[in-house]
This record gives C-alpha cells, sequence and structure tokens, in this order.
C-alpha cells in the first residue's frame, strides 16, 4: 500500500479542496470506504475518468490519504494519470471533481474526458 507521504513515484496528489470534499463525503460512508479513480476508453477525447466509492482494496492499488479523504487507483490507470492534481472545484457553472492531468494533451468541456 503506498501513501501520498510515503515514496510514490506517480505523483498524484490532492488538492486542499479535493482533501476537504472526499473527506465529508467518506464521512458518510461506512468504515473502510474510498474514492476510487479510475480510467478507461471512451468520452468524446479518447479517455475518461471514474469516479466511485468503493470498499475493496487491491494490493496493488494506489492509495492516497490525506486528512481523512482516501484515495485509491487502480495500477492501469497509474501511467495515464502521472503528475496529476485531484482537485474539487465549487464555482457558479457548478460542483465536480477534475483532474489536472499534464499528459493530457486535449480535454474536453465536460473535464472528464481527455486524450494523451
Amino acid at each position: 500500500m503506498t501513501t501520498e507521504t510515503m515514496t510514490d513515484t506517480s505523483g498524484i496528489t490532492l488538492s486542499d479542496s479535493a482533501v476537504k470534499r472526499i473527506a465529508r463525503i467518506l464521512a458518510k460512508e461506512s468504515e473502510g470506504t474510498a474514492l476510487r479513480i479510475s480510467v478507461s476508453g471512451g468520452g468524446c477525447s479518447g479517455f475518461q475518468y471514474g469516479f466511485d466509492l468503493d470498499k475493496t482494496r487491491n494490493d496493488d492499488d494506489l492509495v492516497i490519504e490525506r486528512g481523512g479523504a482516501t484515495v485509491l487507483i487502480d495500477q492501469v490507470s497509474i501511467p495515464y494519470m502521472e503528475g496529476s492534481v485531484i482537485d474539487f472545484a465549487d464555482d457558479l457553472i457548478g460542483q465536480s471533481f477534475q483532474i489536472r492531468n499534464p499528459l493530457a494533451t486535449s480535454s474536453c468541456g465536460c473535464g472528464t474526458s481527455f486524450a494523451i
């Protein structure tokens, strides 16, 4: 199990606003629940992010824990997210998790689809 404070070669981090929002969501869930973020083929730009609540931790998951927030990322998704910042935006257009991905060459307007 890898945590954000341990050696993590992926460089994936959580913003302060994401930590607060994830911790608030998880506080309402049963013990051991985490936010799973995944990358799959699809979306309007080629790849898309998935956000799910999950109680199952796989041995090879990247586990990022900070301030009551726990995020799981599977080994297949990590290479597509290296160096990313997981953020939470709360603005006039609405609330959403956003991934600031330095590997993405383009993304769609919804912010959940990207191309590499």
